[in-house]
């Protein structure tokens, strides 16, 4: 046996010099991720606090629907509305404008939060939820501690004024990335452009979408706006275009169109300055492996997860993939067993290691079979 290497240069990825190495976006803090690779691409002080505003919502629609996803919550469900919510609808607060006593299903309650951006709303889902706001606050700090939000406490379920409701750019991404990764399905409401709710006793009222991204022909797909007069403007926002997404998060921004350009300014440069590159689908076979004294001469290999990496466009780097094991390795061999490491290096460097598991099992050969392959291999060297 003796340790063997496969070699697969990826070429052909890289274009020509981007527009622009550097880039600087006028707020306080910003951050922008690549969605499949993890990979970080622009970050301005991501880990400085901040009051996040109507980004609370988001986590707000996350408990809901890991609720729903439990079997816990139902979309048709109805809550009763409280005073307490109630007296969110009125001028002065993004509401869905709901009325005391009004029996609201859980699926409009949502959609208010997410495309209308009602506190009333938030109010009124925390309650039929946990009881009151304050337990659900506590179950929303819960799940942010348990998605890896470090700097992140939650005091309510809307984000309006409260010195303990805080977090950071970051922590946003990590929160908005959870949404996007497991509820898919109910993802898609944060694209909607507007929402119409045939309250009780009144007319419908249909009421825009406040993410100024959805109205650009660039592919936004979400997520949620923010404002509070001591945090000013800040928007957590989203881009796909070609299979590939982008998420930001900025905060700070000095005014409405300063954070449409901003932001914009940020997914964009994600676009045109970095490349995206599949590495492995972990769905698929990645290569082969040579098998000694099975009954297959070789085994396909795949990875557990796929893999992706963010190249710079720019410095037109070499990326090269090796998968490295001891080899032939000998039968029987076990499905998903580790068999070859592969590794990902990037300008001479590694930049990933992972593991290679077989795809199926190979049985061993019988004695007499296995009698003329060690001949053959000490003759011929043939496996």
């Amino acid at each position: 046996m003796f340790k063997k290497l496969i070699v697969f240069f990826l070429v052909n990825l890289y274009f020509s010099q981007s527009i622009s190495a550097n880039i600087e976006i006028k707020a306080r803090t910003a951050i922008l991720q690549d969605f499949l690779s993890g990979e970080i691409l622009y970050e301005k002080e991501p880990d400085r606090s901040i009051y996040p505003a109507s980004m609370t919502k988001i986590m707000t629609s996350i408990i809901a629907f890991d609720l729903i996803k439990s079997g816990d919550l139902r979309l048709d469900e109805k809550f009763i509305i409280s005073e307490r919510a109630w007296r969110l609808s009125t001028a002065g607060y993004s509401s869905m404008f709901v009325m005391i006593g009004d029996e609201v299903s859980v699926e409009n309650l949502l959609k208010g939060i997410i495309v209308a951006s009602g506190n009333d709303a938030c109010v009124a889902l925390a309650e039929g939820i946990a009881g009151t706001e304050e337990e659900f606050a506590i179950m929303m700090t819960s799940k942010a501690k348990e998605l890896g939000m470090n700097n992140t406490n939650f005091a309510n379920s809307s984000g309006i004024n409260d010195p303990d409701n805080y977090s950071t750019v970051r922590d946003i991404m990590i929160m908005s990335n959870y949404l996007i990764k497991t509820h898919p399905e109910y993802y898609e409401w944060f694209s909607e452009k507007e929402f119409t709710w045939d309250r009780t006793g009144g007319d419908p009222i249909t009421q825009g979408n406040r993410n100024p991204l959805l109205y650009k022909n660039m592919g936004a797909d979400g997520i949620k706006t923010g404002y509070l007069a001591v945090e000013r403007y800040s928007l957590a926002s989203s881009i796909q275009r070609s299979g590939r997404r982008l998420v930001a998060v900025g905060s700070g921004f000095e005014t409405k169109s300063s954070r449409s350009r901003q932001s914009s300014k940020l997914l964009i440069y994600g676009l045109t300055n970095f490349d995206l590159v599949e590495i492995s689908n972990k769905d698929k076979p990645f290569t082969s492996v040579d098998v000694w004294l099975g009954k297959n001469n070789e085994v396909k290999v795949y990875t557990k997860e796929n893999i992706y990496k963010t190249i710079n466009k720019g410095q037109k780097r070499k990326l090269e993939v090796k998968v490295v094991y001891d080899g032939p390795i000998e039968a029987p061999i076990e499905k998903d067993q580790k068999l070859a490491k592969l590794k990902i290096i990037y300008k001479q460097e590694l930049i990933g290691e992972y593991e290679l598991l077989a795809l199926n099992e190979v049985k061993k050969v019988n004695i007499f079979s296995r009698l003329m392959k060690s001949l053959n291999y000490l003759i011929w060297g043939d496996v």
